[in-house]
């Protein structure tokens, strides 16, 4: 875990494992959003490893995630593949009035962003906004993927991941899908850093 967290602030990923025996090899990987400063991912790489060590002691996989931060572990190789098992829902309570344009606008943002996180960055990290019909009200989203995945991964992982959005927050003013590969966000107000 130490040496995860010196590598994750400068780039705001880190990936490795330690070990030559592949019985006792542990595996482990800490993203920051793509929008965090380099102190702020060691903050929360810090945090992260901390707790995720109090709460979980004797465990050979877990997973912690922050607002800023992801933080996982496994003694198997989980590299470069997509995680289906460790996803964590979270939605805002309020509902927006016109459920049915909403979520065809969230779910085109989204999708946008997905694609150029995809395809167009290095850091596989997209955020962006977009003007709703009702009145003067704007759409922000984000996408982000662990930087061990493929571009096509990504986009599957971030795919998979605005459909759930879809099934589990339809109508909600704002959703996420934190997963151990990927996360997509959607809210009615500005969230990404600047």
């Amino acid at each position: 875990m130490g040496s995860i967290n010196q590598l994750a602030p400068a780039e705001g990923f880190a990936l490795g494992s330690l070990g030559q025996n592949s019985l006792d090899r542990p595996y482990g990987l800490v993203l920051c959003r793509g929008d965090v400063s380099s102190s702020d991912c060691r903050t929360c790489a810090v945090i992260a490893a901390r707790e995720i060590r109090k709460s979980c002691p004797n465990s050979k996989r877990a997973i912690i995630a922050y607002d800023n931060c992801l933080l996982k572990y496994s003694d198997t190789d989980f590299f470069g593949q997509i995680d289906e098992e460790n996803k964590f829902y979270l939605w805002n309570v309020n509902n927006v009035s016109n459920p049915v344009l909403f979520t065809e606008k969230t779910i085109e943002l989204l999708s946008q962003l997905a694609t150029k996180a995809s395809y167009n960055s290095a850091k596989l990290y997209a955020a962006g906004e977009m003007d709703l019909s009702e009145g003067s009200m704007k759409l922000y989203g984000m996408t982000h993927c662990t930087r061990d995945l493929s571009s096509v991964d990504c986009k599957k992982c971030l795919d998979g991941a605005i459909t759930d959005l879809r099934r589990v927050a339809y109508g909600k003013a704002g959703a996420r899908v934190v997963g151990g590969s990927c996360m997509a966000i959607y809210e009615i107000y500005p969230f990404v850093k600047a």
